[in-house]
Parts: structure tokens; sequence; C-alpha cells
């Protein structure tokens, strides 16, 4: 078995506890913003000291960081923060399965960024797929409690804030790629280490800065809510560098794909953890979506 898939797989699980805890935090205690703030604050000191243990024992001297490399993790870190937001306040409108399978919509997004920025081509069978993406997000897209409903329909703040995730992570994950491309190392745990620390050092500065003028007294709550927000630092440090691993090791496309097994992970949260009820319209949505996901990986 290829080392990326077993990685892929434990990056997915821990990505969906992550979800899971912030959207505990995001419906109780704190902004949209400031339970994705959380994530940085708690994981990216931590990131920093084991990169440098890592190296240290290693042996390895890091490489010089190019103006490309800060670019590409710049553009990058700044979608997925952005992202995050769009995913946990899509939270609060819609149950969590179907907010997960909104941001999954990633999967399909990624091919066309791909080929936007690292000139990666899609053959006729990848555009059905996409096409077949695209049927299922329909399905997900109208309000719960709608029963009939027409293309005007779509335009609600749920399918928009879901869309607007997936765009925005997969330009994340393929700038991320991009970034790691940079190093000249053949060590693919210390490229992913490296890119991985400085994406989120400038991550929590950021934001940081943003919560300090437009979100007062948001970083008290986050450190008020630490007992759940330092696990969400470290969900998040494990499955962002599992993701970073994966995306130094494979092509992102296949990553995302193999990634999608996230629905099975919050399907389950939905029913057991927060015992939502999933429609017969949305289950049916998520199964064709789900099965884009599957052809894409064959034509791909």
């Amino acid at each position: 078995m290829s080392l990326w898939i077993p990685i892929t797989l434990a990056a997915a699980f821990f990505q969906t506890l992550r979800f899971v805890l912030q959207k505990k935090l995001a419906t109780t205690q704190l902004s949209a913003a400031g339970a994705t703030f959380a994530r940085f604050l708690y994981s990216a000191p931590l990131v920093a000291v084991l990169t440098y243990v890592y190296f240290h024992t290693t042996g390895q001297a890091q490489p010089p960081l190019t103006a490309a490399f800060w670019l590409y993790g710049a553009f990058g870190g700044l979608a997925q923060v952005l992202a995050t937001v769009c995913v946990v306040m899509l939270f609060k409108a819609r149950n969590f399965a179907v907010g997960i399978t909104f941001k999954k919509t990633e999967v399909i997004q990624t091919v066309l960024v791909g080929y936007v920025l690292l000139g990666e081509g899609v053959s006729l069978p990848g555009f059905g797929a996409i096409a077949l993406g695209l049927f299922g997000v329909l399905l997900l897209s109208a309000p719960p409690d709608l029963v009939r409903w027409g293309l005007r329909d779509l335009a609600n703040r749920a399918a928009g804030l879901g869309l607007l995730s997936g765009i925005l992570f997969a330009v994340s994950g393929v700038c991320y790629r991009g970034a790691s491309l940079q190093l000249p190392l053949e060590d693919p745990l210390a490229r992913a280490g490296l890119t991985l620390a400085c994406v989120t050092a400038m991550q929590l500065v950021g934001m940081a800065i943003w919560l300090r003028l437009r979100e007062v007294g948001q970083m008290t709550a986050v450190w008020r809510a630490r007992r759940v927000a330092v696990w969400i630092g470290l969900t998040s440090l494990l499955g962002s560098f599992c993701w970073f691993t994966a995306f130094t090791l494979q092509n992102v496309a296949y990553v995302n794909a193999l990634g999608q097994v996230e629905l099975i992970f919050s399907l389950m949260a939905t029913v057991l953890f927060f015992r939502e009820r999933v429609s017969l319209r949305e289950w049916a949505g998520m199964a064709v979506l789900g099965a884009s996901i599957l052809t894409l990986v064959l034509v791909i």
C-alpha cells in the first residue's frame, strides 16, 4: 500500500474530530472566527517546536525559503482560514453531515483549481464526474424544510457558504502542494513539517490581528474555552500534518478524493454524537456526490 493512503485516511479522521469540536464551541461559546482561531492558537507553537526538534534530531539543515514558497503558503493559509470560517458558519444553518458534504465539493473543484494554478489537465470523463457532483450539490442546497424547489431556491446562505468553502479549500490544498514542492528536501516529513510550521505561524498572527481589531473579546473567550479548544489544536495539528504529508507525496486531486471517506465519519458523528436527523433528499444528495467522487478517482 502506498504511504499516502493511510496518511490521508488518518487526516480525514482527525479533521472530522476537529470539526465536531469546532461545531460544539461555535454553537455555544465562540464566534465562527473564534472557533477557527482556536485551532491555530493551540497548534502553531507545538508545530514549530516539533519541526525544530525533527530537523535537529535528523541532522537536516533548513533550506532557504524562497519568495515562491512564501507566496504559495500565504495564499494557501488565507484560503484555509476563510474556508474554515465558512464551514463553522454553515454548521449553524445545516446539520453536521451536510455541512461536511458541502465542504467536500473541494474534491471536484480541486481539479479545476489544479489546472489553473499547476497546469493539470482534466479528461472528458473527468468533466462527467464534475457534472454528476454538481447534481448532488443541487440536491443538498435547498433548505431542509422545503418540499418543492427550483433554481431560485438555490440562492440561500447555506448553499453559498458550502460552495465557497469548497473553492477555498481547493485553493489551499493546491497552494500547500506548490509551497512544499519549493523546498529542496528529500524527506517528505521534513517538507511537510516546515511548510506547516510556516503556514500556521502566518495564520496565527493574521487571525490574532483580525480578532483584536474586529471581534474584541474573542481571544479571551478562546482562552476560557481552553479545555475543549486545546483538543481542537491537537486534532488540527495531527490532521494538518497528515494532509501536508499526503500533499507532498501525491497529487492533491487524488488525496482529496480519498479524503472523501470523511463523509462516512461525519455521518457517524451526525447520527451518534449530535443526534441530528438526515433527510431522504440529503441522503440522496450525499450519495450522488459520493458517486461523483468515486468516478473522479477512476478517471483522473
